[in-house]
């Protein structure tokens, strides 16, 4: 049974979430609210890109393209890595992607 202490905290630790933990799931749903973002993400669950391609696959301009990683960086959801002048992308983490796989899946169940 959950005991609950004064300061509003529980015993149980799948109940207990601190703030922290609370802003970087916020943020990252806040990064999964942007259909641009939920295109590039999607892309690079099929593989590393180049800024330039993602930008001719999508149909976007570079510069947004280079603003949304650069935000999607931040949050720590792609890592980069250069190859001449190229930087390429790919994701930092496989969670998100089968959370935002999962969100596709759903949407298109009928």
């Amino acid at each position: 049974m959950t005991e609950f202490h004064e300061s509003g905290k529980t015993n149980d630790p799948a109940v207990d979430l601190d703030e922290e933990t609370l802003f970087l799931v916020a943020q990252t749903f806040k990064a999964l609210s942007d259909p641009t973002r939920i295109r590039i993400l999607h892309l690079l669950s099929q593989g590393e890109h180049a800024v330039n391609d993602i930008a001719e696959k999508l149909n976007l301009l570079q510069s947004t393209v280079s603003h949304q990683l650069r935000f999607l960086k931040n949050l720590r959801l792609v890592k980069s890595r250069r190859e001449g002048t190229s930087i390429y992308y790919s994701p930092e983490d496989e969670h998100v992607l089968d959370v935002l796989q999962q969100m596709i899946h759903h949407t298109r169940h009928d």
